[in-house]
């Protein structure tokens, strides 16, 4: 069983958790950790065998052409994660559409090639913008990965089926293939990474990957960020949750997916089986 590994390619000041503390109009004088972070992620990648999907920002993309470059040079997927991590469903539809069609064309600019796959910041297309998806599909884009099948604060649709399936109408087809949960108590549980790879023992999200994989028969999805390989990045001052869900366990990021890489089958999200699927739900 393949899984696919993917990696939100944002430095530390994009996040939604610091966007009240750290405004847009400073990120260009800020310091840039990512080339840093960037480095040792291919590293761990090569070391692995293990190709994985980027969703990278078109602003990371317009600044730092080379290193997108070379990460697709390398063997990995280049996706996109809209152009300046603003929330989808802070988004008219408008504005939804220019700016995926912004980051899409600037990545497809940079690397030469097509971009079909996209994530929403902070897995931000809910119930109430559902419509984006029809227009991902109509912008070009063949896959999803921004429902998040969860109870959360600022995302999720806590109903939505687990496993990948096709969504939406004739010429407005698109595969949507969420973050990956662990049915227990009846819930939901997120083990799909980031911030959950940092707050779960890493042998509780092999056996729910495991469970996943042999049971269910069906490829698990991980994410994470290149700031979650930092532990030196700058601290920003803010509230205790939000410090928490950003700087909790960092340090033991680059361990934990090492075990999961020794342990898991991975490949890029565009290369999964689901992505031949036919199944339909309008």
């Amino acid at each position: 069983m393949k899984n696919a590994l993917t990696i939100d390619l944002e430095d530390y000041f994009h996040v939604t958790v610091f966007e009240r503390y750290i405004s847009r109009n400073s990120w260009d004088y800020l310091p840039v950790r990512v080339e840093e972070s960037v480095a040792r992620i291919l590293d761990l990648l090569t070391r692995h065998n293990v190709r994985a999907t980027f969703f990278v920002l078109g602003w990371v993309a317009e600044r730092l052409g080379e290193l997108v470059r070379e990460i697709s040079g390398a063997g990995h997927e280049i996706a996109s994660h809209g152009y300046d991590h603003r929330l989808a469903y802070e988004m008219s539809p408008e504005d939804f559409r220019e700016d995926i069609r912004r980051s899409k064309g600037t990545l497809e600019d940079v690397t030469g090639e097509r971009v079909i796959g996209y994530r929403a910041t902070s897995y931000s297309i809910i119930r109430n913008n559902l419509a984006y998806l029809r227009i991902l599909a109509e912008e070009g884009f063949r896959y999803d990965s921004s429902i998040f099948p969860v109870y959360h604060d600022r995302y999720g649709i806590h109903n939505w089926e687990r496993f990948p399936k096709m969504v939406g109408e004739a010429n407005a087809e698109i595969c949507e293939i969420p973050p990956s949960t662990f049915r227990m108590f009846g819930q939901n549980l997120p083990v799909a990474g980031g911030g959950y790879l940092r707050l779960f023992p890493v042998q509780f999200l092999a056996y729910c990957i495991g469970k996943i994989n042999r049971v269910e028969q069906k490829p698990a999805v991980i994410y994470f960020h290149p700031w979650e390989l930092d532990p030196c990045q700058p601290r920003i001052k803010v509230p205790s949750l939000s410090s928490f869900r950003h700087y909790n366990n960092i340090a033991s990021t680059e361990r934990k997916l090492g075990y999961l890489l020794e342990r898991f089958r991975f490949c890029p999200m565009g290369e999964l089986d689901c992505m031949n699927m036919a199944e339909v739900a309008l």
